[in-house]
């Protein structure tokens, strides 16, 4: 769903280091390539709590250059993802949201939260009631990390 570009540099006699030019807060590393490879998922997932909790849009993927691994983000993070950039782009609060949803703030308070399960009919729920529909689609796989 959201295959962001990254960077596998070596780092000396650490290993390898990874970086996203398009979320910069997250950066891992690990002693071989393919181990900072398998850290690169977890790095990104977590580096979206910044822009969740400093309610910040997060950038979309930009398009890989020669020598990126793509590192995909789970799709219940990618949906979220989607939620709170329509949100900050509509200037819509949870409050508000709570409101067109004829819910309670602390729920519409869980679904933004990454930490928490949410259905995927409920973030649909929710961007229906900011005017978009989330669509969803399927493709031919593909590894977890490729090298373009």
């Amino acid at each position: 769903m959201f295959n962001y570009p990254a960077r596998v540099i070596p780092d000396g006699d650490a290993g390898f280091a990874v970086k996203f030019r398009d979320i910069p807060e997250a950066i891992t590393c690990g002693s071989t390539r393919e181990e900072a490879i398998d850290m690169a998922s977890d790095a990104l997932v977590t580096a979206m709590d910044f822009y969740f909790d400093d309610k910040r849009p997060v950038p979309m993927p930009s398009t890989p250059k020669r020598g990126d691994v793509l590192i995909g983000l789970p799709a219940s993070v990618a949906a979220k993802v989607l939620l709170l950039n329509v949100m900050l782009a509509k200037n819509v609060t949870p409050a508000e949201l709570a409101r067109r949803l004829n819910t309670r703030r602390q729920d519409i308070n869980r679904v933004i939260d990454l930490g928490h399960a949410t259905k995927i009919d409920t973030i649909a729920a929710a961007l229906f009631a900011l005017g978009m529909d989330l669509e969803l689609s399927i493709k031919p796989a593909t590894r977890d990390a490729a090298t373009v």
